[in-house]
């Protein structure tokens, strides 16, 4: 089976992107194929490492998210560092950018003490340089 993405792929992902869950029903009606077909293609897209997992995103009353920008040391390849911070109890995401930062992440805890918990135990990892946070007061989907 080819590896080349078509707009119907793009339109699956797109949809999947807005609500994980919608049936393949729906899709296949919005498309105009039939729901094997859309399972087919989703299949592939999961084989392919295109979809990489299915989750969710929530927001839970007086929950505190974090940015967290890391700067890591040359020495250690980002990707070790990486590895390790996604392992932390809080962290979310992780994001490997180009800039003044290596590594950004996403964090969320139920408090600040939370909150910087996490970000004292990314700062002893091996390879961290320097991190510095933000608070993200709100989020628009």
């Amino acid at each position: 089976m080819s590896s080349k993405i078509d707009n119907n792929d793009l339109k699956i992902l797109e949809t999947l992107k807005k609500n994980a869950r919608t049936p393949y029903t729906l899709i296949a009606k919005d498309l105009k194929i039939s729901e094997a077909a859309v399972r087919k293609r989703i299949e592939k897209l999961i084989r392919l490492g295109i979809i990489k997992r299915f989750t969710i995103e929530y927001e839970l009353e007086n929950e505190i998210k974090a940015i967290v920008m890391v700067k890591s040391t040359p020495q250690i390849p980002t990707p070790e560092i990486s590895k390790k911070i996604i392992k932390i109890s809080g962290v979310e995401t992780v994001y490997e950018t180009t800039g003044d930062y290596d590594i950004i992440t996403i964090v969320r805890g139920i408090n600040i003490a939370e909150i910087n918990k996490t970000i004292d135990e990314i700062r002893s990892i091996q390879g961290v340089i320097s991190t510095t946070s933000t608070i993200i007061l709100r989020t628009w989907y």
